[in-house]
């Protein structure tokens, strides 16, 4: 697969490592891809997921689904979804693992942005509790040069419990601006 072959070289050229694998019971959830704080994260983190053999989607607008990019896109994992017709984002992607019968593993990045957040956006939390499934906790930690896999969170439904365990986990991560990750 000339993705997987791409993915060896980016890593290598880099100097970057993998740290664990995507379990088998994890291979349909909603992954969590933080710190996000560069533009380089997206390279390094669907790199990451190539040489995990992991079945990463994500979403992005349909309106980017377009020829030249779009059938491109579609190829490494995007998942168009239609914002104009006034779909909640949750439900959307609740309705996405509805739909999609095996293994998907959606990522998402709860910061929305690549500057720094106090607060992430829950939307995730809500899409495994609601297609129940589990999330898992992916990173990038440009400090070691290392993407990889971390817990897996089974949501509880008790959302500032289970969130301070996932921002704990992620306290110890440094994102290539760590002023911008979480605190």
């Amino acid at each position: 697969m000339i993705g997987k072959f791409i993915s060896k070289l980016i890593f290598k050229a880099a100097g970057w490592k993998l740290n664990g694998n995507l379990a088998p019971q994890d291979r349909r959830s909603v992954m969590v891809a933080a710190p996000h704080t560069s533009n380089w994260d997206f390279i390094f983190a669907r790199a990451a997921f190539y040489l995990m053999d992991a079945p990463i989607r994500y979403t992005i607008k349909k309106e980017f689904m377009k020829f030249p990019f779009g059938p491109i896109l579609k190829k490494i994992g995007a998942i168009p979804i239609d914002r104009s017709k006034n779909t909640r984002m949750v439900d959307a992607m609740v309705r996405i693992f509805e739909e999609t019968p095996g293994d998907i593993c959606v990522m998402v990045t709860p910061e929305g942005t690549r500057k720094y957040q106090p607060r992430w956006r829950r939307g995730f939390y809500y899409v495994a509790l609601g297609a129940n499934v589990p999330i898992v906790l992916g990173y990038l930690d440009y400090s070691k040069k290392e993407a990889g896999i971390g817990p897996t969170i089974i949501p509880s439904g008790d959302i500032e419990a289970d969130m301070e365990k996932i921002m704990a986990f992620y306290r110890t991560k440094k994102g290539k601006y760590p002023e911008q990750g979480v605190r």
